[in-house]
C-alpha cells in the first residue's frame, strides 16, 4: 500500500501543496513565499539545492520529506538536514512518518552521511515524542540562529572596516 520514491518535476504541485499544509499546521500559513517557479529552478535543474521524496499510499499522495546536503567541518563528512517532513492529518499512525525517516537513513548510510538533522518547533510534543522514539536525541549545547530580511541586507551592505 505504501510506495516512497523520489519527487520529480511532476510532482512539483504536490511538493508545494505539502509545504503550504506544514505551515498551516505550524501556524504560519502566510510565511510560505516559495512558488512552483522557485521548486522547479531550485529542486529539479542540473545542481538540485534540494531533493524531496514523496510517500503514496494507494497511489495518493500522504506524506513528503524535503531535505539538502550539508558538510561536517569536524566530521569530514555530508550530512543530511530535513528541512521538512510531513503526513497529511488523516494519514498519521500508519508508519508513514517512521517509513519516510527510515528512507532518509538509507540514503545517509548510502551516501556515507555522519547523520540526518533537523529543528523541531518547541510546542510539537507530538512530533519531538515521534522522533524520540525514533532514537534521535536533542543537542542541548547548540541553538539555531538565523539572519534574514533587512538585517542580512544591511549586513551585506557593511564594509570590511566597519
Amino acid at each position: 500500500m505504501l510506495k516512497i520514491r523520489k519527487a520529480t518535476a511532476k510532482d512539483i504541485p504536490i511538493v508545494l501543496m505539502f509545504i503550504r499544509q506544514l505551515a498551516e499546521y505550524e501556524r504560519e500559513p502566510q510565511a510560505v513565499l516559495a512558488t512552483e517557479k522557485d521548486l522547479r529552478r531550485d529542486g529539479f535543474g542540473r545542481e538540485p539545492k534540494f531533493h524531496a521524496v514523496i510517500a503514496k499510499w494507494n497511489d495518493e499522495p500522504v506524506g513528503m520529506a524535503f531535505y539538502f546536503y550539508n558538510y561536517s567541518t569536524w566530521k569530514g563528512r555530508p550530512g543530511i538536514y530535513l528541512e521538512d517532513i510531513i503526513i497529511r492529518p488523516e494519514f498519521r499512525g500508519r508508519g508513514i512518518g517512521k517509513a519516510l525517516m527510515r528512507h532518509l537513513a538509507r540514503i545517509a548510510v548510502a551516501k556515507k552521511c555522519y547523520g540526518i538533522r533537523w529543528e523541531v518547533l518547541d510546542w510539537n510534543t507530538t512530533a519531538k515524542a515521534f522522533y524520540k522514539s525514533l532514537g534521535a536525541k536533542f543537542n542541548d549545547h547548540w541553538q539555531t540562529m538565523q539572519i534574514q530580511g533587512e538585517s542580512l541586507q544591511q549586513l551585506a551592505r557593511t564594509s570590511a572596516s566597519s
